[in-house]
């Protein structure tokens, strides 16, 4: 039995001749925290409500829980909660108030209120005006509702968004939870790779409609170049004598960079730099960080 929660196969949507999602294929496994990101813009609303079956796909499969979204919507979607862009509440009711309005609609116990309100950390809030709510645990409540139905998947569309760094934190945490504690996968989306990085296990990176890198969050960390910077004395000399070692290296500025080498390379090339007169002023790991990466499969132009 295959443990893929949600499979799309050439998933495509297109609005007037223009492509926003673009044979998307995406795997998403159970226990996953799957972080789905990408610039503004580039696709990651239109596919979520296309997973959602909020909006109809131009072409392509969608399969989730080993069904097709299709043939048994309504089946697949009580098995999943989700939170697209802000949530919607009654302002003038409390938390417990705005429960119950979902909760009768989907027929679960109201014990249950109870349950996600302390998932959420939101029990001593309960009883108050939900307009009074600060920013973050609005989101909070938001994602209450979406735990409401005892989901399996969650789908959370740009959490984060307009939070500040304490809210973030608490939506970051309260995701983190979720397969642990209560065998939820989730589906995450952001533009921001520094939030994806520190919750997903694995990631799916969309670009203009297109998916360009899917894999475990360690494959992307791996991806992440880093080279050794030498400075000395005399780089367009040392950089042949370098050469000479068998290690390839460019010269940047007063710097040599060698490709990632091992540390007994390392040791030997500036032992040879050293025979031949050079001095060496330092040597230090120049890491590429993920945003760096980020904005080169992306392009400079697209901002994080």
């Amino acid at each position: 039995m295959s443990n893929l929660v949600i499979e799309t196969n050439g998933l495509t949507k297109q609005y007037r001749g223009r492509r926003a999602v673009d044979n998307v294929n995406l795997q998403i496994r159970k226990g996953d925290i799957y972080g789905f990101l990408g610039p503004n813009g580039a696709g990651k609303t239109t596919t979520i409500r296309m997973l959602l079956g909020l909006i109809k796909p131009s072409k392509g499969k969608i399969r989730i829980f080993g069904k097709e979204l299709e043939r048994e919507k309504l089946a697949i979607l009580r098995k999943v909660g989700s939170l697209v862009e802000y949530p919607s509440y009654y302002g003038h009711l409390t938390a417990v108030e705005n429960l119950e309005a979902i909760r009768c609609i989907l027929g679960v116990p109201k014990s249950r209120i109870d349950e996600v309100l302390a998932i959420v950390r939101l029990t001593k809030e309960a009883r108050r005006a939900v307009k009074g709510y600060s920013l973050g645990m609005k989101q909070r409540l938001g994602i209450a509702a979406a735990l409401l139905g005892n989901p399996e998947l969650l789908i959370l569309d740009e959490p984060t968004n307009g939070l500040d760094p304490a809210g973030i934190l608490e939506i970051r945490e309260l995701i983190k939870l979720m397969p642990k504690q209560h065998g939820i996968s989730v589906l995450v989306s952001s533009h921001l790779l520094s939030e994806v990085e520190q919750m997903a296990t694995r990631v799916g990176i969309i670009h203009k409609g297109t998916m360009i890198f899917e894999d475990a969050i360690e494959a992307l960390r791996t991806r992440a170049q880093s080279k050794i910077r030498i400075a000395v004395s005399d780089p367009d000399r040392a950089l042949r004598i370098v050469a000479a070692s068998g290690c390839f290296a460019v010269r940047h500025e007063d710097s040599l960079l060698l490709d990632s080498v091992h540390d007994d390379q390392v040791a030997g090339v500036v032992e040879n730099l050293v025979h031949a007169h050079h001095s060496v002023y330092r040597v230090e790991e120049d890491k590429q960080s993920l945003e760096d990466l980020f904005l080169e499969m992306v392009g400079e132009g697209n901002s994080l």
